[in-house]
């Protein structure tokens, strides 16, 4: 193999990897809706559709900004590092800090459906992964 075909090669797994470790759970969905500045030098605000099918969670992670967010559909817990375990169902809201490590499980019949806004740190992922406890 040519030295120009191996790094090719290297990058194209290196990237596959990354994109498998970025990828969502299954049962677990992020749209984003909209995106755009805000005040904030830096910052950019993100609304998103989240769907959490029954008894799926959206596993351990955190956001580089501030998550506000409204559940228009189902039920479920909330986990927070720190925090007592919180219920939330239809038209409760929630607010998490940034960095602050969290998951969500829908824990009723229905996929859980929330509109999440977070206003985050340009150019940094959405989410990222956090280790399992």
């Amino acid at each position: 193999m040519k030295p120009n075909s191996f790094s090719s090669l290297l990058f194209l797994v290196a990237l596959s990897l990354c994109t498998a470790a970025s990828a969502q759970n299954a049962g677990f969905r992020r749209t984003v809706v909209q995106k755009g500045d805000v005040s904030v030098p830096n910052r950019e605000a993100v609304v998103a559709r989240v769907e959490v099918d029954p008894g799926v969670t959206s596993g351990r992670h955190t956001h580089p900004g501030d998550e506000i967010s409204y559940v228009l559909e189902g039920e479920g817990e909330l986990l927070i590092d720190g925090e007592a375990p919180r219920k939330i169902k239809t038209g409760d809201a929630f607010i998490i800090p940034a960095g602050k490590v969290h998951e969500a499980k829908s824990t009723g019949s229905v996929t859980m459906k929330l509109v999440g806004t977070y206003v985050v740190e340009k150019g940094q992922p959405m989410a990222t992964p956090a280790a399992a406890k």
